[in-house]
């Protein structure tokens, strides 16, 4: 995969700009997206109802984060 800031991680943070985790099931990583999408979809389901909207909203930031800076190496 593609380091930090490429093409890749780019159009992996553009997609989990219209659906939260869809950056990362891009980049092959089906447990982050999965989450991210779970608990996204909670926080703006619910954000009417129990939880603010900064909640939802940190959410969908984060994956968009995550998807932007996501790199393949081992870097341990």
């Amino acid at each position: 995969m593609a380091q930090q800031g490429s093409g890749g991680n780019v159009l992996a943070a553009i997609c989990s700009l219209f659906i939260p985790g869809l950056g990362q099931l891009v980049q092959g990583r089906i447990l982050p997206a999965l989450l991210f999408f779970v608990f996204a979809s909670i926080f703006w389901g619910l954000s009417w109802l129990i939880f603010p909207i900064a909640f939802a909203a940190i959410t969908h930031l984060w994956a968009i984060i995550d998807a932007a800076r996501f790199s393949s190496g081992n870097n341990l």
